[in-house]
């Protein structure tokens, strides 16, 4: 049974806290990857949280790497889809995305794709684990494009780069420490990691972010890191941010037991 997971963490106001938008309350989801169970969890808990106090506007954020590597990606991508047409929804798009798209156009780009989580995802749509371990390279490549319709690949082509709220900016990876917000390449917001995580002076905006794991929530000032490593930690985390205040949700399944969710007041 799945259970409802609730705020990890509230900070206390400050006059020079950063803040999001009068009136609206932002869930931002990090790297789900395939964990349709975890993302269902997550779903139920915010629907809760804003049962509970609906005086803000809820807008959601997720930020990217929905696919590869956990067993349902295409259950995750439908279950978005599902929840976009009842909530304000927005996607970014992440690295895995963009391979995910890559591996329609070469089979070399599909061993690749392979390599890094694809398998798990090509499954999710349907084909067998013993029918996939028959195929060539080429014959899976040819194959693509009949288990996942065009109409899928020009949904996941949809997801947004960037997205900026008040104070805050989303992005999948991060952003080149150097150059403005408007000048950020599309390259940098999906893939970068060294450049921006080892950068400790003031960004444009606080960057909120995936792509790279940690054991816990990364505060670290100028930017906030949330990807906990969802398919292999079996806990998916949300920042919520509402005017200066900020929180946390997890949705933990740990050694196959029951998902719980839980609400509290520090990053974990």
């Amino acid at each position: 049974m799945l259970n409802a997971l609730k705020d990890l963490f509230r900070s206390a106001p400050s006059p020079t806290a950063s803040r999001v938008p009068a009136g609206t309350r932002y869930y931002v989801i990090g790297d789900i990857h395939g964990r349709l169970d975890l993302l269902e969890a997550m779903m139920d808990a915010i629907e809760a949280d804003i049962s509970r106090d609906g005086d803000a506007e809820a807008r959601i954020i997720l930020l990217g790497d929905l696919v590869d590597r956990g067993p349902d990606s295409a259950g995750v991508i439908a279950a978005t889809r599902e929840w976009q047409s009842r909530r304000n929804v927005r996607v970014l798009a992440g690295n895995h995305e963009e391979m995910f798209l890559q591996a329609f156009e070469k089979p070399e780009i599909l061993r690749h794709f392979l390599k890094h989580g694809g398998r798990e995802t090509i499954l999710s749509y349907g084909l067998s684990r013993k029918r996939f371990n028959t195929l060539e390279l080429d014959e899976l490549f040819a194959m693509l494009p009949r288990l996942v319709p065009p109409e899928e690949r020009e949904y996941i082509a949809s997801f947004e780069e960037m997205i900026v709220a008040g104070d805050y900016v989303f992005v999948h990876a991060g952003v080149d420490p150097g150059k403005p917000l408007e000048a950020q390449n599309r390259s940098d917001l999906l893939w970068i990691r060294d450049r921006f995580l080892d950068h400790d002076g003031p960004l444009e905006k606080v960057v909120v972010h995936g792509h790279t794991i940690f054991d816990r929530v990364m505060d670290c000032g100028n930017r906030i890191g949330i990807d906990t490593g969802a398919f292999r930690s079996g806990v998916l985390t949300a920042l919520v941010l509402e005017a200066d205040q900020k929180r946390i949700m997890q949705a933990c399944q740990q050694d196959d037991g029951p998902i719980e969710t839980f609400h509290g007041d520090r990053a974990r």
